[in-house]
């Protein structure tokens, strides 16, 4: 009998870590779409093919870390953003691109990244970007969800965070006092703000939200709970430290153009930026909270 119970609970250990459900066929999907690209980029020297398959290294490993992730997540707990919330998905894409294209509009006037080696022709150039762009937010969400989903992160809790009216308002006008003052100054003193711009937006849009009654890590604070915003921020390490490694070796890329730290750098990325990574993270999740608002769409919480 004792044999029969330790066969048991191993078998029930077993389950508990690979999970009880079955690996989605888009997972293998995505782990050939990695494989593919990385491949490509390794060869990219020696045969014209896979130069220009490298070009989309980018949205080929991002999209394939997607669907990874995605399986891995239903493997895990059998619910998933792909698989039982995919117009939550759907309604990501365009939105992950439009935020995006925000911060590039930022980027005319501080000039702290370039492209280069992009495709030349036009419908190849549009459909490569937006379908990078498009990957951002359930990137970062789905690395969310699979932090929140091994539980890392439960047992972190702090005092309960007592929001007051000056927390609101203080936090609005300093968050537009952030935001502006990157586009106000002259560009010689703007190039070094970027770092406003990763976190004004936060602080504008949070409490908008929070007082709208939207998903906010603000209730949560003052909740006491940390286990959201610790998943995210993680999240927009994992995702940062992803980007700059599957960008470095690719022919069309990213490079840092910033004015500080260009001589220590991980991949393109000078150390210092990836401290950003976090509040990027946090932002892209107050901005899709804050479209929520306006879109009224049933969606379920991240």
């Amino acid at each position: 009998m004792e044999k029969i119970s330790l066969a048991f609970n191993i078998e029930e250990m077993y389950k508990d870590v690979m999970g009880k459900y079955e690996f989605k066929l888009h997972g293998w999907i995505g782990i050939f779409l990695i494989s593919f690209a990385e491949l490509a980029v390794v060869l990219q020297h020696n045969f014209y093919i896979a130069y220009r398959i490298s070009i989309w290294t980018t949205p080929l490993c991002w999209w394939g870390y997607i669907f990874l992730i995605d399986a891995i997540i239903f493997k895990l707990k059998g619910n998933s953003l792909i698989c039982n919330r995919r117009k939550t998905f759907l309604s990501q894409l365009p939105l992950s691109i439009l935020i995006w294209l925000l911060f590039e509009l930022y980027n005319l006037h501080l000039a702290n990244w370039k492209y280069i080696g992009l495709p030349t022709n036009p419908v190849e150039l549009y459909l490569g970007t937006g379908l990078s762009f498009a990957t951002i937010m359930p990137g970062i969400f789905l690395t969310s969800e699979l932090l929140d989903t091994l539980h890392i992160f439960d047992r972190f809790c702090i005092a309960k965070l007592k929001v007051t009216n000056r927390i609101i308002y203080g936090g609005i006008v300093f968050g537009f006092l952030f935001i502006m003052a990157p586009l106000l100054l002259p560009k010689h003193y703007a190039i070094y703000l970027f770092g406003l711009v990763w976190t004004g937006f936060v602080m504008l849009i949070e409490p908008i939200v929070y007082s709208s009654n939207g998903d906010s890590l603000l209730r949560d604070l003052e909740n006491g709970i940390l286990k959201r915003i610790l998943s995210l921020f993680t999240a927009g390490f994992i995702c940062g430290i992803l980007w700059e490694f599957w960008n470095f070796w690719a022919p069309s890329k990213w490079v840092y153009t910033a004015p500080f730290m260009q001589d220590l750098k991980i991949f393109e990325m000078p150390v210092v930026g990836f401290l950003g990574f976090g509040p990027f993270a946090w932002e892209y999740f107050v901005m899709y909270n804050f479209a929520r608002l306006f879109l009224r769409q049933d969606l379920e919480k991240q």
